[in-house]
């Protein structure tokens, strides 16, 4: 399927390793203008020698200033995939300030990068996407995430508030729900063979997903293809959530 996405410029976050690092090559690969963040700059460095072109942009996203200023001067974005992610697993009652404090700062952040590049949209006059990277885990408690649910929980609801106030700007607003992805991440959280077959029990294609069945769905959502689609939340979970 020919998804029309050449010639249109996109910002990822989180684009170092895994999830974005992957939308950051199928994007290129279809003749998208990428603009790469990350606040690892070896990653970086290595993205553009794999996908020369593309742009980048070392931050923390958690930093606030650091994000308004690089962000400010990024120019005109008409896509948006934001896969920032850290993911400590900690039983509830061992939960941890670091662990809360860096998913929470995960969340509250977020909206200043949407807002940068949605008010660019509206001051353009030009439609957009934005595709959040949430989890099954935003919609299923799963154990040791209590912080990690909460968080994506957030994620999915922010989505939602988002495409109602953006959608008459033109502006769509959906996230992925995958279940566990196999990323260097995934592999080291779900190593477990009886951890991994709990979980694979309550999957009904009874395997977890690659990296590449979330890019699909992610470059769906950012196309015209789906341009009747906004608020959802899209899971990429093999049936987990339909039990």
């Amino acid at each position: 399927m020919e998804l029309g996405l050449a010639g249109r410029r996109a910002l990822v976050t989180g684009a170092g390793k895994g999830i974005g690092r992957s939308t950051v090559q199928a994007l290129h690969a279809a003749g998208v203008r990428v603009v790469a963040v990350s606040r690892t700059r070896a990653d970086l460095d290595s993205l553009v020698q794999e996908c020369p072109g593309v742009e980048t942009l070392c931050v923390d996203l958690a930093d606030w200033e650091a994000t308004e200023r690089a962000l400010g001067s990024v120019g005109p974005i008409d896509l948006l995939v934001n896969n920032a992610a850290v993911a400590l697993l900690q039983p509830f009652l061992e939960v941890t300030k670091e662990a809360c404090d860096t998913r929470v700062i995960t969340v509250t952040h977020i909206p200043l990068q949407f807002q940068i590049v949605a008010k660019g949209m509206i001051a353009r006059g030009a439609p957009g996407a934005i595709v959040n990277v949430s989890s099954q885990a935003s919609q299923r408690a799963l154990t040791h995430h209590a912080v990690y649910c909460s968080t994506k929980g957030a994620l999915d609801m922010l989505t939602k508030t988002m495409a109602l106030e953006l959608g008459p700007h033109k502006i769509r607003v959906n996230a992925v729900n995958p279940t566990v992805v196999m990323t260097a991440m995934g592999r080291a959280n779900w190593s477990d063979p009886h951890k991994a077959k709990v979980m694979l029990d309550r999957i009904p294609l009874g395997k977890f997903a690659e990296v590449e069945n979330v890019v699909d769905a992610i470059l769906f959502l950012l196309s015209d293809r789906s341009g009747m689609t906004t608020g959802s939340t899209m899971p990429v979970d093999g049936g987990f959530m339909a039990h």
